[in-house]
């Protein structure tokens, strides 16, 4: 094969992918904007909405995974409960170990049906990420500094405020904070003997504070606590950039539905129910590593079209104009017509290469690092 051929058709198909989902997702971004004049008129109306719109762009990062990757993601659950799944408003427990957990979250998600509507816990940085940052902030979703004297009163009323949201929704959360790394792990563990704690083998001391408060305020709106850990079968180490460049993972994803009765409602009784989930996680965790599987039954939800759909819907929006833009541009046979479209492509691809950057382990949080920094919230 020619390898020089294959990284020019890749680069390429890299470039076209980057560039639909820049103007669309700017495109859609602009078209959020005009919703706010709904807001003080009919509020449920710009939430509906803006879960549509949210759609186009979060779909096109599933499709991502679902069809130009082909990565097979299996659920393990209890039969009876699968039923109830994307009928009902749930809060989602994730494990934080790799760079795409996020985007098998959202594929759970859009399995179900929720994607549209699905709502997280994120840090407030990413609410100035242009395209999902800003589809986020239509979205009504939490943002917080972690800092939590400072976190709590925000948290509490931005989750208060979507108790009447009109569509089904999740909300997902890691409640580790961070994602796992080695370094991370052994300062949660030094924090979890200082405190009297469980230590944990394959997870990071989870933050109580932020959960408990999710629970509080979303009691009564919410049926159930989605326990959530993935893990990729042969030691796969998948990245966003794998992905991109079409590689296929396969996905095992074991949920337990937890009636939310079954969650205390003290703060502290809370906690301790957390630690405890994660001293169980930690136990599947440790199973799935010595037998491959999970003790649940192996079931694979169907792919649905409307990702695949919404996708070409945007790249024949798009690439047409791109392409007449391109043969009149080479047919003009001006130079600096030509050096400016390449500047535009080069901004362009750093830009989506920066956005990635943002998914990485090694860019994540400096949780740890710091000794001023081990006290958990």
């Amino acid at each position: 094969m020619d390898i020089i051929g294959f990284l020019k058709s890749q680069f390429i198909c890299h470039l076209l992918i980057c560039y639909i989902f820049i103007v669309s997702g700017l495109m859609i971004n602009f078209i959020q904007l005009f919703t706010l004049v709904l807001w003080p008129v009919n509020k449920q109306l710009f939430r509906k909405i803006n879960c549509r719109l949210a759609y186009c762009i979060s779909s096109q990062m599933v499709m991502l995974l679902e069809w130009w990757s082909g990565t097979d993601c299996t659920l393990y659950t209890d039969p009876e409960n699968y039923h109830k799944y994307g009928k009902e408003n749930a809060i989602v427990i994730l494990n934080h170990n790799y760079e795409i957990d996020f985007l098998c979250g959202w594929n759970f998600c859009e399995r179900f049906g929720v994607l549209g509507s699905s709502k997280v816990l994120a840090k407030k940085e990413l609410s100035y990420v242009p395209i999902i940052g800003w589809m986020w902030y239509f979205l009504e979703i939490v943002f917080c500094k972690r800092k939590w004297e400072e976190d709590r009163k925000i948290v509490m009323q931005s989750l208060l405020n979507i108790r009447d949201y009109p569509e089904n929704f999740w909300f997902l959360i890691h409640c580790e904070g961070t994602r796992f790394t080695e370094q991370k792990h052994q300062i949660s563990m030094q924090v979890a003997e200082a405190k009297g704690l469980p230590k944990l083998k394959y997870h990071l001391l989870p933050r109580t504070k932020g959960f408990a408060v999710t629970v509080q305020c979303l009691r009564n709106v919410v049926s159930a606590v989605y326990d959530s850990t993935l893990n990729f079968r042969n030691n796969e180490n998948p990245t966003l950039l794998g992905v991109l460049n079409g590689k296929k993972y396969h996905a095992d994803l074991y949920v337990r539905r937890i009636p939310l009765e079954e969650v205390p409602e003290d703060e502290q009784e809370c906690s301790k129910w957390l630690h405890k989930l994660y001293q169980e996680k930690d136990a599947f965790q440790e199973e799935y590593y010595r037998t491959g599987t999970y003790p649940a039954t192996p079931i694979v939800p169907p792919r649905r079209p409307w990702t695949l759909l919404n996708w070409l819907f945007w790249a024949l929006l798009l690439l047409y104009p791109l392409f007449q833009l391109l043969i009149n541009m080479v047919s003009s046979g001006s130079s600096l017509t030509l050096a400016s479209f390449a500047f535009v492509i080069i901004v362009a691809s750093v830009g989506v290469r920066w956005m990635i950057g943002v998914t990485e382990i090694n860019k994540g949080s400096t949780y740890g690092n710091n000794d001023n920094k081990q006290k958990q919230m």
